[in-house]
């Protein structure tokens, strides 16, 4: 398993990406603690996490209250050997299917305000942690490189992800600290049919578990070699 003997914090551990790479996490031997803020749906998480054999441990927390993320994090490291990977799966409370000529400037600025926040936040609280023992990685759900209309703050706010992504990495990576992010076009919903969106060059779009294993490979020995990086998950949508 890529992740033995890990501890991986998952914030917005119950959302459909979140969820997908805890388990994926904890699939790979990691022990995962699962943040957000519904604690019900954390626990359907974790139930489903130890049911296969996991590790999971659930904590109601606002990825937005910086001193909370740092009490939490130091609680998570003080149970084991520190703090190995952290991801931020999120949300950002976005509006869309608007044109920005139509929207507010607060609709439009509040998911970056809330994307940056959540993720200096998370990133910043383990990171102090990682530095210590000389090793660590910090996964961001990113990108904003595709050009599509009426998505309203999105596509800005994981643009504004990007920059914080490498300039965490410019900092962190001497000291041992591994910063990668995921680009994805997004995963259908359970039902709905797996068909790519106009323009990529494979036929299907990546499932959630698509997401979750490109995420255990950036968060495994495997990609050490790997930091200020995107992983690009669109199917050729995007192409590099």
């Amino acid at each position: 398993m890529l992740l033995t003997g890990k501890t991986a914090i998952v914030h917005g551990g119950s959302g459909a990406v979140g969820a997908a790479v805890a388990r994926a996490f904890a699939r790979e031997g990691a022990a995962v603690h699962l943040t957000g803020r519904t604690v019900p749906l954390l626990q359907d998480v974790a139930r489903h996490i130890e049911g296969a054999g996991g590790v999971a441990h659930v904590a109601q927390l606002d990825a937005t209250d910086r001193d909370a993320v740092d009490r939490h994090a130091d609680a998570v490291a003080a149970t084991g050997n520190g703090i190995d990977i952290c991801f931020n799966a999120t949300s950002n409370d976005d509006v869309q299917g608007s044109p920005l000529l139509d929207m507010a400037v607060a609709d439009v600025t509040r998911p970056v305000i809330k994307a940056v926040t959540t993720t200096l936040a998370t990133a910043t609280a383990a990171a102090r942690h990682m530095i210590r023992r000389g090793s660590g990685v910090v996964l961001v759900m990113a990108g904003g490189r595709e050009t599509i209309p009426d998505l309203g703050g999105s596509h800005i706010a994981w643009s504004a992800l990007t920059g914080v992504c490498r300039q965490l990495a410019a900092e962190l990576g001497p000291q041992g600290v591994r910063v990668a992010w995921l680009l994805s076009p997004g995963s259908p919903a359970p039902g709905e049919l797996d068909r790519a969106d106009e323009g990529a060059l494979l036929a299907e779009r990546p499932r959630y578990d698509d997401v979750a294993n490109a995420a255990v490979f950036a968060a495994s020995d495997w990609a050490r070699t790997m930091t200020a990086t995107e992983l690009n998950l669109t199917g050729g949508l995007v192409p590099d």
